[in-house]
């Protein structure tokens, strides 16, 4: 990251794009819905694998075992060591198509 420091001693650094995927999260415990982010150059993958310990969730439902909504939160912060499995929402959405055609 570059880093640029003015006549002042402001410090800017580059600002990192990030793009919303909607998915649903299997933790250890709980399933979660929300919007999640991965950088632009990166599979959602590699943001999971590589970098911080925690994933961070906006627009987050934490889901009931019958899809019931539980709790909302604007914000919400997983430890990606809790995470079982992640699934885009998309392409469940697309899976749901198929099975009603």
């Amino acid at each position: 990251m570059i880093t640029r420091i003015d006549s002042n001693g402001k410090i800017f650094t580059d600002r990192v794009r990030k793009e919303r995927v909607a998915c649903i999260i299997q933790t250890i415990t709980q399933r979660i819905r929300g919007e999640a982010f991965k950088t632009t150059e990166n599979r959602m993958l590699d943001d999971l694998n590589g970098g911080e310990q925690f994933i961070a969730l906006t627009a987050a439902e934490i889901l009931g075992t019958g899809d019931e909504v539980l709790a909302r939160a604007d914000f919400m912060v997983i430890n990606k060591q809790h995470i079982v499995w992640v699934l885009p929402a998309e392409d469940r959405a697309a899976e749901d198509q198929e099975a009603n055609a």
